[in-house]
């Protein structure tokens, strides 16, 4: 698979009773896809995948695979606490057409890189999927490091790595170390233009569920050599950008995807709905995209 363009990391709607809105979500992906999105990824951070029991998670992947078929790119989050349990979403990835998967570190447990080595191995072995590594330290509570990297920058079936530690000299590191060995896919949503100069095709991001038009403008721009107005396009969203990463991402993520024109409900406990002032500062930063 060619990581390339804007792939949202998608967010999970839910209805009132807090079940999945299968109509929503096939509306949301018909809204994303209408506006240019390379590709998808259910199951990832924002979409609460560790708020679902494993006959939801097979539902989300089905449906997004149905609704989508082969008009973009799919990436399946099978992330788990441990490597039985990835295994076993990964399998149920596969047979549902997925054949790539997004991979962090499993949480909790804190492996070593020698044991994250073998975790990503075991899972190789287990299925026939390609991985995206997933470097998201301040959630998995490890970092998916250089030593883990080495050991698989000559598989074929490890194609590339969202980073998401924001810091922007690792992905600098990794476009040096490593070449075209891994595809460098952005995950630190406030550095994605500095991502595209060191090196970056793709952008694996949760913001593009409700800011879709102004993110497919400034890959557009920086794919067609406009810096000066990929750069402009950047510095409308930062104050959004700034908001989210301040805390409450993926409620503020949803939200946002109210003021878009596409509701897809509050998130699951333990995470609780934004205050009334929460939802103002985000109206507010988002107004001012379109001003």
């Amino acid at each position: 698979m060619e990581l390339k363009g804007i792939i949202p990391a998608l967010v999970t709607p839910f209805d009132a009773k807090g079940n999945i809105d299968f109509k929503t979500f096939e509306k949301l992906l018909e809204f994303q896809l209408a506006r240019g999105v390379s590709g998808f990824v259910p199951l990832g951070t924002t979409g609460e995948y560790y708020a679902m029991s494993d006959a939801e998670r097979a539902d989300v992947l089905r449906c997004v695979k149905e609704v989508v078929g082969n008009r973009a790119l799919l990436i399946a989050g099978t992330n788990s606490s441990c490597t039985r349990n990835v295994i076993a979403h990964t399998e149920t990835a596969k047979k549902l057409g997925y054949d790539t998967v997004l991979l962090a570190p499993p949480y909790y447990a804190l492996p070593s890189q020698e044991e994250l080595i073998a975790h990503y191995q075991a899972v190789l072995d287990a299925v026939d999927v390609e991985i995206v590594l997933y470097n998201y330290p301040v959630r998995a509570g490890v970092e998916v490091g250089f030593e883990t990297m080495d050991a698989f920058a000559d598989n074929p079936r490890v194609i590339g790595i969202k980073e998401s530690s924001g810091n922007l000299l690792r992905a600098i590191e990794i476009n040096k170390r490593y070449g075209d060995k891994y595809q460098l896919s952005c995950g630190s949503d406030d550095q994605a233009l500095d991502f595209f100069m060191w090196g970056a095709k793709s952008w694996i991001c949760g913001p593009a569920n409700f800011m879709i038009d102004p993110v497919i403008r400034f890959y557009n721009k920086f794919n067609a050599g406009d810096l000066v107005g990929a750069q402009e396009e950047m510095r409308k969203m930062f104050p959004v950008m700034a908001n989210l990463e301040s805390g409450k991402f993926v409620q503020k993520v949803k939200y946002g995807c109210e003021l878009a024109g596409v509701p897809v409900g509050d998130t699951r406990l333990p995470l609780l709905p934004l205050t009334e002032g929460e939802k103002l500062s985000l109206a507010d930063a988002f107004a001012g995209i379109s001003a």
